[in-house]
């Protein structure tokens, strides 16, 4: 079917002759063959969003509708790619065009002259149905890709392959109850707007494991999770994502560049090929998959970016891996919606935004969690989402932080006066919240420590009674204080910048175990119990704050983990001593 452009406004365009197109139809724009989305239908007037600069289009032009909504290409080859927000292929794309990308360019998102090595799993006469598996692919050193039987597919096995093909090669032939046969090939397609299915939604029980300390033990994100980095400009909310793509618990990272500067999402480009996987020592990029859409990019392909990100996301949640997501940033994206809001003429709502900012959002955060995935096995997958939000200014007050925190459930609030302190990640303990805290600690407890869950609130209770005690020094100064209040400062202080300060280009202190960190932070509160006693019995502030096992405290950070053991007793038994040498007897911990 072709329409007509009468009219054009940017990267909206608006066509006639288009009453038998559907919404989110994917259609081609001009001689250039321009691609756009149709976002709204008004009789036989169609309103599109054009992917790509619509410089020199015009009235009359046609358009070409594909009767097929906005969609990814799954199959061997997501790994190590370099997507566009709709799912072009960055690489591809500068070896044909260059620097830029050509308008109209069209080019497969995965490649169809790769041959894979295709392992079967189901044999003949085996009765599979969606999301069964049919064999596997060695995607990389590190991730085994599963074939799935496609959705809305069952029947019988009659034929599987085994060798090397491409993804456009049959692999399987399934008979279906009716008698027909369907070939499978290892390519799928799926519509970006529209949630993968599964069977069942699951409550998330388990942390993500993410080795930064003031988020694992003070605001843990669970596996399944959603979790948002709001922060001022130069606050750190990239390394902290950076941080966690290398080091959280997840089998698969998809990290989206949605609006960044162009020098951020070089540099995202840069690293991430060189940083190396922990667990694997092979680089990280072998189990990413990077989308980069720039602020330079068409703003619509921004809006469109996410919902690409997160039906890889769940791609590979049905084959049981649990994945993290990270959007950077999600004010970008909503920038995207609201311009295209205005071009639409839509009734404005708060600061501009559309009406819809909040459920838009949520159609994003509510793709994630753990799930038991389709397939007769019964495995689990899982999508961990963090979105870094981007406040003008830093105010979290506006309308994308505020729609952003009525959904998730872990806020990670980064801080100014943090970041230019030097102090990283530069998470505001005193603003932060996690609303898994109550349904993890049972995990904590069992897994790490009897004790994990009293010592989180006890370092909570120093960290916000140091806040109120600073208000007092800084009306009427320190001296005024009792010798325990002084006692509760220093302790915050050893927290502040022996635990939660954490550099992430140290080699031993990038990453801490749980077990590690449950012993870094039981050394500081046995310091301040015993220097409670030690008051109680007599004993001087100065003389307390002045131990030279404090040092060793504040370097038990660097100790490596097949060391920390060895050392956190070392440092338990001196503390020990030095206290009942300061005269105070009785009441002693066990070293």
């Amino acid at each position: 079917m072709q329409g007509t452009i009468v009219k054009v406004s940017g990267p909206l365009i608006v066509a006639s002759g288009m009453s038998e197109s559907k919404m989110y139809d994917v259609v081609r724009i001009g001689e250039q063959r321009l691609i756009g989305e149709i976002i709204e239908l008004r009789g036989e007037m169609a309103s599109i969003q054009v992917y790509e600069d619509t410089v020199g289009i015009g009235p009359g032009e046609p358009v070409y509708t594909t009767d097929m909504p906005l969609s990814v290409e799954l199959a061997p080859g997501l790994i190590e790619s370099i997507f566009d927000g709709i799912q072009r292929p960055l690489t591809t794309i500068y070896d044909e065009s260059g620097d830029r990308i050509s308008r109209g360019i069209e080019v497969p998102s995965l490649n169809r002259k790769k041959k894979w090595l295709f392992k079967p799993i189901a044999k003949v006469g085996d009765k599979v149905a969606a999301g069964d598996f049919l064999g596997a692919v060695d995607e990389s050193p590190i991730v085994e890709h599963r074939i799935m039987v496609p959705n809305g597919v069952s029947g019988t096995v009659e034929w599987i392959f085994e060798g090397e093909a491409t993804i456009e090669e049959p692999i399987a032939r399934l008979r279906k109850e009716n008698g027909e046969t369907v070939e499978l090939p290892m390519l799928q397609r799926w519509p970006v707007r529209r949630g993968r299915p599964y069977k069942e939604k699951l409550p998330p029980t388990e942390p993500m494991i993410t080795g930064q300390r003031v988020i694992d033990t003070l605001f843990p994100i669970a596996k399944g999770g959603v979790a948002a980095v709001p922060g001022p400009f130069g606050s750190g909310k990239t390394v902290v994502q950076h941080q966690l793509a290398k080091w959280a618990d997840a089998d698969i990272i998809v990290y989206i560049g949605c609006g960044e500067r162009g020098n951020e999402m070089t540099d995202v480009l840069m690293e991430f090929p060189e940083l190396k996987d922990p667990r694997s020592g092979e680089p990280l990029m072998k189990r990413t998959v990077l989308i980069a859409n720039t602020s330079d990019m068409p703003v619509a392909a921004r809006e469109a970016s996410i919902y690409t990100g997160i039906t890889i996301a769940e791609y590979f949640r049905d084959m049981g891996y649990k994945i993290a997501i990270m959007a950077d940033s999600t004010s970008r994206w909503a920038e995207a919606l609201r311009e295209m809001s205005g071009r639409l003429e839509e009734m404005p709502g708060e600061e501009g935004y559309p009406a819809y900012l909040s459920s838009r959002l949520a159609e994003f955060y509510e793709r994630a969690g753990i799930v038991v995935c389709n397939g007769q096995d019964g495995r689990t997958g899982a999508i961990s989402a963090i979105g870094a939000v981007s406040p003008p200014g830093g105010d979290t007050s506006e309308p994308v932080s505020q729609a952003t925190l009525r959904i998730v459930k872990v806020f990670w609030g980064l801080s100014s006066s943090l970041a230019y302190a030097r102090h990283f990640p530069a998470i505001d303990w005193l603003v932060s919240y996690s609303l898994y805290t109550g349904r993890l600690d049972e995990w904590f407890d069992k897994n790490v420590t009897p004790e994990w869950t009293a010592q989180r609130n006890e370092a909570m209770r120093i960290l916000q009674e140091e806040s109120e005690l600073q208000e007092i020094v800084r009306l009427v100064g320190q001296d005024a204080l009792s010798y325990k209040d002084r006692l509760t400062l220093e302790v915050a202080r050893s927290i502040r910048e022996d635990y939660l300060h954490q550099n992430a280009f140290d080699d031993v202190d990038t990453y801490t175990s749980p077990k590690k960190q449950a012993a870094m932070l039981d050394l500081i509160l046995m310091f301040n119990e015993l220097g409670q006693k030690a008051i109680e019995n007599g004993a001087e502030i100065n003389r307390i704050a002045a131990l030279p096992v404090r040092e060793e405290i504040g370097r038990a950070k660097y100790a490596p983990e097949a060391e920390y053991e060895a050392t956190t007793a070392q440092i338990r038994a001196r503390l020990n001593e030095q206290m009942a040498a300061l005269g105070f007897e009785g009441g002693l911990l066990n070293a």
